[in-house]
């Protein structure tokens, strides 16, 4: 897989030197450049980003691969131009402190998947059933519960919205990263211990880790929501053929987890340009068609 990956930061700062924030340079032969930012810890925006990585290459366009650590950045960088396309977004309630911060800045091309959620998930062999067990069940997981990022939609939420609702800020809320995370659920679920993490649906740890979603009688969790495609301003009216391609994509859990299987599970990491190839020869419907 050739693609480019750096921080924000430095991309930003590479981008305006060049004064390439309008994203319109041509490439060679004639192919324009997009670049592409996505949150690789997230396997719907690791996948989705190089299924659409592989379909505008074959159509002749440079992407540039931007991958960030946590969505606030990636949402300015759509906003300055830095960013042509965020390919998974959840905006909707995870991500919505940064669309409603800068929604004026930014395109929503469409919503490919309507059934995203977030959660707190046990091992399915757990005796914990909902949210309201956690407190009687807080010796058994060292009084903590399992995040990912710190500046994650879902850690915010978790904070703000799931402690409080159900008293529970007592315990230690444990931020890191994704694969921290997972790495915690894989060392809990081999020695069959019980432990709370941070989840969401879609997800393929959901599946190979056999795990429940904790019931929220109190909703505090918010409703379930769309990933969207968002674009810089302007994208649309610059490439409506994309923009046309992309508010057409559907999937539901199925064909989008066949998808995610491929990327993360079959191939694995620097083989994702493969994975997305193999998948879109089995999905013909899904290709970009360049009129």
């Amino acid at each position: 897989m050739q693609t480019s990956r750096r921080t924000f930061t430095a991309a930003l700062a590479s981008l305006t030197a060049a004064g390439a924030l309008s994203a319109c340079g041509q490439g060679s032969g004639g192919g324009k450049r997009l670049r592409l930012g996505f949150l690789p810890s997230w396997s719907d925006g690791l996948s989705m980003t190089h299924l659409l990585k592989t379909q505008l290459e074959k159509a002749g366009y440079q992407i540039k691969l931007m991958d960030l650590s946590e969505a606030g950045p990636l949402y300015a960088g759509l906003s300055q131009g830095a960013v042509d396309l965020f390919p998974s977004a959840w905006p909707d309630v995870t991500q919505k402190s940064y669309m409603d911060k800068y929604r004026t800045y930014i395109e929503d091309l469409g919503t490919y998947y309507d059934s995203a959620k977030l959660c707190w998930s046990v091992p399915d062999y757990s005796s914990m059933k909902s949210i309201e067990d956690i407190k009687s069940h807080a010796s058994q997981i060292d009084n903590k519960i399992v995040g990912i990022e710190p500046g994650a939609g879902l850690t915010k939420v978790s904070q703000e919205d799931v402690i409080p609702a159900y008293d529970l800020g007592d315990m230690k809320f444990l931020t890191s990263s994704t694969t921290g995370m997972l790495a915690e659920l894989k060392k809990a679920v081999d020695a069959k211990n019980e432990i709370v993490v941070t989840l969401w649906h879609p997800f393929w740890a959901n599946t190979t880790f056999n795990m429940r979603d904790l019931k929220d009688p109190k909703g505090a969790l918010g409703k379930g929501e769309g990933l969207h495609f968002l674009g810089r301003e302007g994208f649309a009216q610059e490439y409506p053929e994309i923009a046309k391609w992309l508010g057409s994509i559907k999937m539901d859990e199925a064909t989008y987890g066949s998808l995610e299987d491929l990327v993360v599970n079959t191939y694995g990491e620097g083989r994702e340009d493969e994975a997305a190839i193999d998948w879109a020869k089995k999905h013909p419907q899904y290709d970009f068609k360049k009129s």
